[in-house]
């Protein structure tokens, strides 16, 4: 069997062989990578992408004040609560309440602002879906590319408010 390897004619033939292969292997390839970058182009152009800043969209609303002023009046509230009832207590006791008043001020923190950022939210998406964004995503996380929709979404909360 070694014979007819060593044999001129033959190499020449294995060696052909193999040249076809990996010629017809590179055209798949080029082939198929053409079609998938066709491919993935029409869907990055199917689905834009937008931007927006979420932040200044919440320290822009016009509801922000009105939930920084209950949750003010919650935490003087809180604060005489614990001067009056804490008067009577010894440390531990004070230590107690104290977290229990941290937790019910969390919790009111939480229910308050949960309308605001529902309505943020709400106004992302009007926006993208009258824009077409299939995917709307905070400013900071992207380094290149987007549509910033920031400005639009602050306007219309402005507006929904008056």
């Amino acid at each position: 069997m070694m014979q007819h390897l060593r044999n001129p004619k033959n190499v020449k033939l294995v060696s052909l062989f193999i040249a076809a292969i990996f010629v017809l292997g590179c055209f798949a390839l080029s082939v198929t990578q053409s079609g998938f970058s066709k491919m993935a182009s029409a869907a990055a152009s199917e689905s834009a992408i937008g931007v927006v800043n979420f932040q200044m969209v919440v320290t822009q609303s016009p509801e922000l004040a009105k939930v920084r002023t209950a949750m003010q009046e919650e935490v003087k509230n809180a604060q005489k609560d614990f001067e009056t009832k804490s008067a009577s207590m010894n440390d531990q006791e004070k230590q107690q309440y104290y977290q229990q008043l941290q937790e019910r001020l969390a919790n009111k923190e939480k229910e308050l602002m949960d309308p605001l950022m529902k309505g943020i939210e709400d106004a992302i998406k009007k926006v993208a879906d009258k824009k077409g964004l299939s995917v709307v995503v905070e400013k900071s996380t992207v380094v290149y590319g987007g549509v910033d929709i920031t400005d639009e979404v602050a306007k219309s909360l402005q507006t929904a408010k008056k």
